[in-house]
């Protein structure tokens, strides 16, 4: 019983991580080129990163630009470098077995997703003592996760936003294995502060500590939660002092030791970051307090519900399961607010929708659990024995709303992109007679922007090509405008795009922090002068362009989707097209430069 409760939890998490992938077979049948759908646009950089990997390429590698000797030479880190743990944890089997990246993706996908279930039905066991409740509140802690970050599916049910993103957790391959290893590093502290014998607690310790280096090496937001999870625990039991708290907290003054310890490895990459991964962090120097985060809100209110529950006489808060509860319900805020001691913000928008919002759930999760062990202990009415099924009734129900709401913005583009495959496992194989240093210019974003997953060849311009160090800034826009100009796009039009809120145009000219507020708490709109002021370089840039000025960027092939009308005009006179190979809705043409 015990057992099949775990995999019941791991297999409807697993279906949830599926979905978009399940979706994409159902839309193309019998057409399905091979490709995955993805569950957020981001993995396509991180997909692109794994394919590299696969590939036997460096740990210090840009799959957009090619230029890993560059990286050799100047040692600089990446932030999927500095974050190599995830990726290599998928790469390296993948190689062994044979798996393209796209296979990779959404295997993986799933795997994490089965395993977060395990997990989670793992430490609510030990914590509860109830298969069956343990299994729902597995279920519920990830189908709930979105709600609690307010995001996902409520948006559009309440009309009130849109149905983005797909399941936060299980975005591939982070936080997807990161939050596995959150979750395996909270059960190794259960276990630590359980165990009666200080060998089995140093033991359960340095287990903890394993899973918190994974985390470090994976990804900042949860390894950061996890730091600070650990100094609220040691402060939690500071106060409170339950039995034997003092072996508890020199325990916990042992894995903050050795958890320090995994971050000087990670200081030494940090300090040899690229100066373009500050500018695409965004960090904010600022000291304001954020206190209306959905999942502080909530964690306040789980505060307030725990202290009446101990008026009550339903909890003891001295009781260790209630401290350990009390001390998750402390993390959101902490982590949100850490800017009025350290004075740096850095994204918070991530703590909300990829790890506080899940530590809120598993302590909503867990108050809800020591209420049904009191009422399972106090009262023999059969509706309360049957909690159990109707938690994991609705977390099923709630997954699969949050799957039908969230993937449908994604299915036209993961069609797009299956549709696209043909065509890159074309350039995968000229690639291997004529070399990755040949330069692609396609004008379909999101095919663009894919296209490392599929062929190792270089892009012009991609929308997540500035995410690594391949590219200065400026390097950057000059490729874009480089893409426009190609295009056929003139000055006037660049203006009417970005006045019109083209996030594309916006990001790839002013930065990822003045597109939205989002991203930036201190975000400023761009005015009227900025643009104008933007669109007056791009037209002087093109005026006295030349390819050969530019020899990194001399095209090799053009990709476009047959039923597009674009004005080659500007590409025509610089390149001789070849006679289009037509991959079903894409062609391909072979460029040379005029004489």
């Amino acid at each position: 019983m015990k057992l099949r409760c775990g995999f019941i939890a791991g297999f409807f998490l697993m279906i949830f991580a599926l979905y978009p992938q399940l979706k994409l077979w159902y839309l193309r049948g019998y057409e399905w080129q091979g490709h995955y759908a993805y569950n957020d646009i981001d993995e396509v950089a991180y997909a692109a990163y794994l394919k590299a990997l696969i590939d036997g390429r460096p740990r210090l590698n840009d799959p957009y630009t090619n230029r890993d000797d560059l990286f050799e030479k100047t040692r600089e880190e990446s932030l999927f470098s500095i974050q190599f743990a995830a990726p290599y944890t998928i790469a390296i089997p993948s190689r062994i077995l044979g798996f393209s990246a796209p296979t990779a993706m959404w295997l993986s996908g799933a795997i994490a997703a089965f395993l977060t279930g395990l997990i989670l039905f793992w430490v609510l066991n030990l914590m509860l003592k109830d298969e069956l409740f343990a299994m729902a509140g597995a279920i519920l802690v990830i189908s709930t996760g979105a709600l609690a970050a307010g995001e996902g599916a409520i948006g559009e049910i309440l009309e009130i936003g849109f149905p983005y993103p797909y399941f936060p957790g299980f975005r591939r391959y982070v936080p997807a294995l990161a939050l596995v290893a959150f979750f395996l590093t909270v059960t190794f502290a259960w276990l630590t502060i359980t165990k009666s014998q200080l060998q089995e607690k140093l033991i359960f310790c340095t287990l903890a500590s394993l899973g918190f280096a994974y985390c470090v090496f994976s990804y900042f937001y949860i390894w950061t939660t996890a730091f600070a999870w650990f100094f609220c625990l040691a402060l939690v039991w500071l106060i409170a002092r339950p039995t034997n708290w003092l072996q508890d907290f020199r325990v916990f003054l042992v894995l903050l030791f050795i958890c320090s310890i995994w971050l000087i490895p990670y200081a030494i990459l940090l300090s040899r970051r690229s100066h373009t991964l500050d500018q695409v962090q965004l960090l904010v120097f600022t000291r304001e307090p954020d206190l209306m985060r959905l999942p502080e809100l909530i964690c306040f209110f789980l505060i307030l519900v725990l202290l009446l529950l101990a008026l009550l006489r339903v909890v003891n808060l001295r009781d260790r399961l209630v401290l350990f509860t009390f001390s998750l319900l402390l993390v959101p805020p902490i982590t949100f607010n850490q800017q009025l001691i350290t004075g740096r913000v850095l994204q918070p928008i991530h703590y909300q929708v990829f790890i506080g919002n899940y530590v809120t759930t598993f302590a909503f999760v867990l108050i809800l659990g020591i209420v049904w062990t009191w009422l399972r202990q106090n009262q023999k009415n059969l509706a309360f024995r049957s909690a159990p099924l109707f938690l994991t009734f609705f977390g099923v129900f709630w997954g699969l709303v949050e799957c039908h709401y969230t993937v449908k913005p994604l299915d036209e583009a993961n069609v797009w992109r299956d549709e696209a495959f043909a065509v890159g496992k074309r350039l995968a194989e000229i690639a291997k007679v004529e070399g990755r240093k040949k330069v692609i210019f396609a004008p379909d974003l999101i095919q663009g922007d894919d296209m490392p997953t599929l062929a190792p060849q270089t892009l012009l311009w991609a929308r997540h090509q500035h995410i690594f160090p391949g590219v200065t800034w400026q390097e950057n826009k000059e490729r874009y405008y480089q893409h426009l100009y190609f295009q056929g796009i003139d000055k006037e039009d660049l203006i009417y795009r970005i006045v019109d809120g083209d996030y594309v145009s916006i990001i790839a000219l002013f930065g990822w922090g003045r597109h939205t507020d989002r991203l930036n708490p201190k975000y400023k709109p761009l005015t009227y002068q900025e643009v104008y002021e933007e669109a007056e370089k791009f037209e002087e840039y093109t005026k006295s362009f030349h390819p050969e000025r530019s020899p990194d960027t001399i095209l090799s092939y053009l990709v476009v989707p047959a039923d597009w009308e674009i004005n080659f005009d500007n590409l025509d006179r610089w390149y001789e097209r070849s006679e289009p190979e037509v991959y079903g809705k894409y062609l391909l043409y072979r460029l040379s430069l005029k004489e």
